[in-house]
């Protein structure tokens, strides 16, 4: 199995645990396999004990791998976790991190064209946060959208361009989303160079191996 794979299989990004709904809306709902762009400010964040629906007996029994609630559950669970944030929006609706921490509730949730909505808002008001547009680009790769996504990860780049996060997803995309191997690699090295102690460096250079050794066996690719 090659590194990109067993970033692939990873179904939850930040932790697993047992239930949403216990940890309200734990951010490893995500799932997938980019990475974030980054946290919004601590203010911003919905309260942890936000009123969620209640557990049902199955739900509280659920084994390790059936612990993902339904769709509609999540979204159920989305929108109490993002109501006091909803209610402080409502007399200042251009707020930026109020904005982009919505977004992020509904992203965790995987209700991704909510959360590319509140991110759109949330860089209409600063459009130079190259973590809310690197999130809002993600959420549109898991909505299938790979030329958007890589879009929205340039224009990332301008503001930022040397952003790990943003040339990790980038370089992710570009491969799995456009088998584009000379894009790819260029992104994670681009990424290298400018982030010499990156904590996932081994994961990078492995990634890149395995690409270079994919397009070296099929002559016919774009490879780098």
């Amino acid at each position: 199995m090659t590194a990109i794979d067993r970033i692939l299989n990873r179904l939850w990004t930040r932790k697993q645990a047992v239930l949403l709904a216990v940890v309200c809306l734990m951010a490893g709902v995500a799932g997938g396999w980019l990475i974030r762009g980054a946290q919004n400010p601590a203010d911003a964040q919905p309260a942890k004990t936000a009123s969620l629906p209640a557990l049902s007996d199955a739900e509280k029994g659920a084994s390790p791998a059936s612990q993902m609630p339904a769709p509609d559950r999540l979204k159920q669970m989305a929108d109490a976790q993002a109501a006091p944030l909803l209610a402080k929006l409502q007399p200042d609706p251009n707020n930026p991190d109020l904005l982009a921490a919505i977004g992020n509730v509904y992203y965790d949730a995987r209700q991704y064209p909510i959360a590319a909505e509140y991110y759109g808002r949330a860089l209409q008001a600063r459009p130079s946060d190259a973590a809310v547009r690197t999130d809002m680009a993600t959420a549109y790769w898991y909505m299938g959208n790979a030329d958007l996504a890589i879009a929205e990860f340039n224009k990332a780049l301008v503001y930022q361009p040397d952003n790990p996060n943003t040339l990790f997803n980038l370089g992710l995309v570009k491969w799995k989303g456009k088998m584009d191997s000379a894009g790819a690699v260029a992104a994670w090295q681009k990424l290298m160079a400018a982030n010499p102690h990156y904590e996932r460096k081994d994961e990078v250079e492995q990634m890149m191996a395995d690409v270079k050794k994919h397009t070296a066996a099929k002559p016919g690719m774009n490879a780098k």
